[in-house]
């Protein structure tokens, strides 16, 4: 049995190398589904990786906001911001940022740029839904789209702002597989449901712990977790289809 990963990298390295494999099944709201494999996903994080290096010199010491409700997207950027080596701060959308954010942070990617205007960081919006090619609303001035942007970027990562040395997986505000985590996960490879409707760090937590277990991640919406704990038969329905082997 191989030991499990303790760096961003080591993760992504050992996702990539799953290929076609199913490695984060998102189900969205208004019946969203969407399946990347451990391939995509790679390319996907590559990808973010290459634009915060290129357009904000991301990189160790660099504070990264990622302000976006739990998703993919969300696991995409979290993962990407941490594989720079820069410090993560995972915001809970629909509260307010705390008040020395909006001045220190040097990179804030979101749903909602909006709520940002004042800060002296450079912004990121990102739109939500799966197949959006840009962000469908008010682009505050000089903001990236991330909808457009990131898919100019190569699928192996470019410049290395951390070459020689991995960010430790403690990058991310989370507790990693080993510790006192919150998922048990899914061993042998299994499948682990994985409910959106609690925080966003303990959300993407138990996703990185299912992921260095070896599993592989169906992950809902806050509004899906509800339906589906409201719909004990849909449960058992998603749970046959996804063959999740740990609700």
């Amino acid at each position: 049995m191989s030991t499990a990963p303790t760096t961003v990298t080591d993760l992504l390295d050992r996702l990539t190398a799953t290929g076609g494999r199913p490695a984060l099944t998102w189900y969205g709201d208004d019946g969203e589904r969407i399946e990347l494999s451990g391939a995509v996903l790679g390319n996907w994080v590559a990808k973010t990786v290459n634009l915060l290096v290129e357009e904000f010199d991301a990189g160790p010491g660099t504070a990264v906001v990622v302000d976006l409700p739990v998703g993919w997207r969300q696991t995409v950027w979290s993962l990407a911001a941490a594989r720079c080596g820069a410090t993560v701060t995972l915001e809970e959308p629909g509260g307010p940022e705390a008040p020395d954010e909006r001045d220190t942070a040097d990179v804030v990617v979101t749903s909602r740029p909006e709520t940002w205007s004042g800060t002296t960081a450079e912004l990121v919006a990102v739109a939500l839904p799966a197949l959006a090619r840009r962000f469908d609303g008010d682009l505050p001035a000089d903001a990236i789209d991330a909808a457009a942007a990131v898919m100019t970027y190569g699928d192996a990562i470019g410049l290395d702002p951390v070459a020689g040395r991995a960010p430790s997986l403690t990058v991310l505000p989370v507790v990693p597989a080993g510790d006192a985590g919150t998922s048990a996960g899914a061993p042998g490879g299994g499948r682990t449901l994985v409910r959106g409707d609690r925080d966003v760090a303990t959300v993407l937590g138990e996703t990185l712990d299912v992921w260095t277990r070896g599993g592989s991640v169906v992950l809902t919406s806050a509004a899906t977790a509800r339906e589906l704990a409201a719909d004990p038969a849909r449960l058992e329905r998603l749970a046959a289809t996804e063959q999740i082997t740990r609700p």
